[in-house]
């Protein structure tokens, strides 16, 4: 996939719902195996959103910035992984979070996904914890 041809939305909830609940649901119910239940929460209808689409107009990612600065419900299918989609969506929520005044970002990441965010500038925070049976860090992003 070639990130140059990818079409980012950052819109509210009742925008992007159909298509965020769907990468999110591929990712997080169907790949992780984590309970349908643990994956909504009232909090969508709060937050900016974004999704990511392919050349095609497929959503392949997608993530969220609640009001209290936190980015979370980062997803990016299998087959769009490793390609910068997670980074681009990353970013244009960090932009957004800039933009409205937040001074930081906070997120709870998967451990397996540490890597990723701190080679986009995020810090440890925390010690690990255990999310739906799955290790977890809680990361912050300082703006200058």
């Amino acid at each position: 996939m070639n990130t140059e041809n990818l079409r980012l939305v950052i819109a509210d909830w009742a925008t992007l719902q159909t298509d965020a609940q769907g990468v999110r649901y591929a990712v997080f119910v169907i790949e992780q195996k984590i309970p349908a239940e643990l994956e909504w929460d009232a909090a969508d209808a709060q937050c900016v959103h974004a999704v990511a689409y392919d050349a095609d107009g497929k959503a392949v990612g997608t993530g969220r910035l609640l009001p209290d600065a936190h980015i979370g419900r980062m997803a990016v299918l299998a087959e769009a992984r490793g390609q910068g989609v997670g980074a681009k969506i990353l970013r244009a929520l960090m932009k957004e979070a800039q933009a409205r005044g937040d001074q930081a970002v906070r997120l709870n990441a998967q451990q397996s996904a540490e890597n990723f965010y701190l080679k986009e500038g995020f810090v440890r925070d925390g010690e690990l914890f255990e999310e739906a049976g799955i290790p977890h860090v809680s990361m912050v992003y300082l703006f200058a």
